[in-house]
């Protein structure tokens, strides 16, 4: 899943005195004066993971960069590794919906679009890293604008996160009653195997007395966990497409009366949604547009989105330079790129027109007792509730910094905060009618403000050396209105979406894993 890389975005600036050959560093750097770097999990009696500056403050003064570097550890690939750990997350299950709504040739264009664009982007903030001197996403905010930049940059990191905790709760509310179901062999209508209330469930048993602690711990590196699940789970994607027969039988599943009832529910409303149950339904298209088209880009960017991790990552490297960590960029996403690319084909080429928002949910209409995939949603559901305490972490530093200048760590402000965030994260699951949702409304607002803007304003500002009319001021002034087009545009397409499936009739606009009767999904989606 993807990191919020609290570990490493807590630290600050590092940079090495030496000039970078691929680029031009500037000799003076703003820094703090009075920072210790500390690792997250320290357990110093002074310094807390509570107590470090997630959004240190800036300092005014500008002196001759003279304290000690600190050489990075890191090497070329586990800086690879690491970095896929920040690009993979939960919106490869959303992917394959995408390209149904796509088709494949469009959905493969726009893909490596957004991919190309996410690497300039990354480029663009290491060069403005190492002229504006920090290595801090949200510093960068405050050197180029101010505080209205710092509190962009962190709220706009805060959005992220929460956009990912709620798809990973998602995740929890879709697949847990399954795997009950599983083990027990209950049918759909106990309280046990309602999606609301087992998310309420396990966000109050488990995921908050972990949210609740100091120190992250181990918890940091269930991060690697998530992205070794995934990586088994397009493997699985990828195996049960030759097993599963196209069209879809009537009778999916003579062993459990409530699979049946759900795709003949689905079956019986063929206009709810965008996607059309018709006779070539197995039939591949390579260009489809409908009125959910609108939630590919946003749905790509919010798959593509580590931004944040990158400046961290690249204090650590060993043996840093720009072009060496642009080289480690460009080998994550090309593994990200192909590891997307194999998830959405298969999965479409599966279920072609009947995917659902959440593909690993769409498996439910042919089995729900498989072993593989059975253990495929256990390594996913263990993975994204580890994962939602590390996400929290900063979001809860940050809000941390705003409310209170004190350095005095507070139980109550610590647990007020913690309960809140996740209550508010929990509503959104509940009340949100699909996954899609999220990954829409994150993908077109945070995640188009990490990937295009705030870079490409920073590289604006920040960069003095090159004139507004250079090749490169230029490609960062069209990158930022590209930005501005893919934010305000999808904004508005799925703002519209909204209101006319509001105002339409329930049966013509809900979606499919959203409108069967309470019998097919007692679950809550």
């Amino acid at each position: 899943m993807k990191q919020p890389a609290a570990k490493t975005e807590m630290n600050f600036l590092n940079m090495s005195p030496e000039e970078d050959n691929s680029s031009s560093n500037s000799t003076e750097y703003t820094f703090q004066d009075s920072t210790k770097k500390v690792p997250l999990d320290s357990q110093c009696s002074d310094i807390d993971a509570e107590s470090q500056k997630f959004l240190p403050e800036h300092n005014l003064g500008k002196k001759k960069y003279e304290t000690e570097y600190h050489q990075g550890n890191a090497s070329f690939g586990m800086s690879v590794f690491n970095l896929g750990n920040a690009i993979m997350g939960s919106g490869i299950l959303g992917l394959s919906y995408a390209m149904a709504n796509t088709g494949i040739a469009l959905f493969v264009i726009l893909l490596m679009a957004v991919a190309i664009f996410s690497l300039y982007s990354v480029h663009l903030l290491l060069k403005t890293a190492n002229e504006g001197g920090a290595l801090v996403y949200e510093q960068l905010g405050y050197k180029a604008f101010g505080l209205p930049g710092k509190l962009a940059a962190s709220f706009s990191i805060t959005m992220q996160n929460i956009g990912a905790m709620s798809s990973y709760l998602y995740i929890v509310k879709y697949e847990l009653p399954i795997v009950i179901q599983a083990f027990l062999g209950t049918s759909n209508g106990e309280w046990y195997t309602n999606g609301n209330y087992l998310v309420l469930l396990v966000t109050f048993t488990i995921i908050l007395p972990l949210s609740l602690l100091r120190n992250l711990g181990y918890l940091g590196y269930t991060s690697g966990l998530s992205l070794l699940c995934m990586v088994f789970f397009v493997i699985v994607v990828i195996i049960k497409k030759f097993q599963i027969p196209c069209p879809l039988p009537e009778n999916v599943s003579a062993l459990n009366e409530t699979m049946s009832k759900l795709l003949n529910t689905t079956l019986s409303h063929p206009n709810n949604s965008a996607v059309d149950y018709s006779e070539d339904a197995c039939t591949p298209k390579y260009f489809v547009y409908n009125s959910q088209t609108v939630y590919t880009v946003p749905i790509l960017t919010f798959a593509f989105v580590c931004h944040p991790a990158i400046l961290p990552m690249y204090e650590e490297l060993k043996d840093r330079s720009r072009r060496k960590m642009q080289g480690v960029a460009n080998v994550s996403f090309l593994a990200m790129f192909i590891m997307y690319l194999l998830a959405a084909l298969f999965g479409y080429l599966t279920f072609n027109l009947r995917v659902e928002p959440e593909l690993l949910h769409t498996y439910s209409k042919i089995y729900q007792f498989d072993v593989v995939l059975l253990i495929v949603r256990l390594a996913v559901l263990t993975a994204v509730t580890l994962t939602v305490p590390v996400v929290l972490f900063p979001i809860r530093t940050s809000i941390n910094q705003h409310l209170s200048s004190s350095k005095e760590f507070s139980w109550i402000r610590h647990s007020i905060i913690t309960v809140v965030l996740l209550a508010g994260t929990n509503a959104l699951v509940i009340f949100v009618p699909t996954i899609r949702d999220i990954f829409g409304f994150i993908g077109a607002s945070a995640a188009a403000m990490l990937i295009f803007i705030l870079p490409s304003a920073f590289y604006i500002k920040l960069v003095k050396k090159e004139s507004m009319k250079s090749v490169q001021k230029i490609g960062a002034t069209l990158f930022l209105l590209c930005g501005l087009v893919v934010m305000i545009g999808s904004m508005t397409l799925i703002i519209l979406d909204w209101i006319h499936n509001a105002t339409a009739s329930p049966d013509a606009t809900a979606s499919p894993d959203a409108t069967a009767s309470p019998d097919a999904h007692p679950n809550g989606h």
